[in-house]
């Protein structure tokens, strides 16, 4: 979605001048953050009656934590709000820089809607300011990608319009695929229900999962860890030996980083390329639902295989 300006003309090369904002669903570290000059607006993670904004008030590693000290916690999550969105949006509108706005799935969360909502009540304070919201249909690992390839084109002096154009074209190309240890937490979340969840956990069946249009989709059930990994391992290079050179790769755990870092390596090692998006540890707004021991891959093209498919 564009709020474009309507009223007062921008003056030449004022389309540069432009702010990346994305929500939680990122997963970027702290350090990133500061590293990229991006900002950030946090999801909410609730237990019981107590909501804690994640990154401030609970850290990822104090979530999943607790996850394991209490094995019937199932945490809920919640998007951001119009306001906290308005919060960071207004400094910058006032400083007069453009934003692009990156969001976790609208079909998984109703963060593009607060993002939107709040854009809506901006509009007519900042007449002569641009707002271009980007929903990556995607997640943690997949999104923080699209998020990567935004920042290359910011960074390397593209225009606002140049780069949302590419970035939407960048995120028709992601793929993200997961397997779990168990699928307890998408039953408490509503994904699967009681009888799924229970024969799956009794027969040690592991789903393999991938986002489908911003939704999730069950692709197989396999029995045993090492088996999943290895055929995901298979598919993954399978489907990326012919274009290696052209994507960017970025892999994600939850508790679960020696079998991350396995995965990085063969991955590399059958490849022939370096990965060179950090693992990522997967944060509280996709852990709730998918609990410890989840791991995944994602994969997109580099944006600069695609700029011939814009004007």
């Amino acid at each position: 979605m564009t709020y474009r300006c309507d009223v007062h003309n921008m003056q030449q090369g004022d389309d540069r001048m432009f702010k990346i904002i994305s929500d939680g669903g990122c997963d970027f570290t702290k350090e990133e953050i500061v590293a990229h000059d991006i900002d950030v607006i946090p999801f909410y993670v609730s237990f019981d009656d107590e909501f804690l904004k994640v990154g401030t008030d609970i850290t990822a590693e104090d979530f999943y934590q607790r996850l394991a000290s209490d094995k019937g916690t199932f945490p809920k999550t919640s998007q951001p709000n119009p306001q906290d969105y308005i919060d960071v949006y207004t400094p910058h509108l006032k400083a007069g820089y453009n934003l692009l706005v990156l969001t976790v799935s609208s079909k998984l969360s109703g963060s593009y809607n607060s993002a939107s909502i709040a854009a809506d009540l901006l509009k007519e304070e900042y007449p002569d300011r641009e707002i271009i919201l980007i929903d990556s249909l995607s997640g943690s690992i997949a999104q923080g990608l699209i998020l990567r390839e935004a920042i290359k084109m910011r960074d390397a002096g593209y225009t606002l319009g140049k780069t949302a154009q590419l970035t939407r074209k960048v995120q028709a190309t992601t793929q993200v695929y997961f397997t779990l240890d168990t699928i307890e937490y998408l039953k408490r979340g509503g994904r699967v229900g009681s009888t799924t969840a229970f024969v799956g956990n009794m027969l040690g069946l592991r789903p393999i999962l991938h986002l489908v249009e911003g939704e999730v989709k069950q692709l197989d059930n396999v029995r045993g860890k090492k088996t999943i990994l290895r055929m995901m391992q298979a598919a993954l290079i399978e489907a990326l030996t012919d274009e290696k050179e052209n994507i960017q790769l970025s892999i994600g755990h939850i508790s679960s980083e020696k079998d991350a870092t396995t995965f990085k390596e063969n991955t590399e090692g059958a490849l022939g390329i370096q990965i060179n998006n950090p693992i990522t540890d997967v944060g509280a707004v996709i852990g709730a639902h998918a609990g410890p021991g989840a791991l995944a891959f994602a994969y997109c093209k580099k944006y600069e295989t695609l700029e011939g498919e814009i004007a």
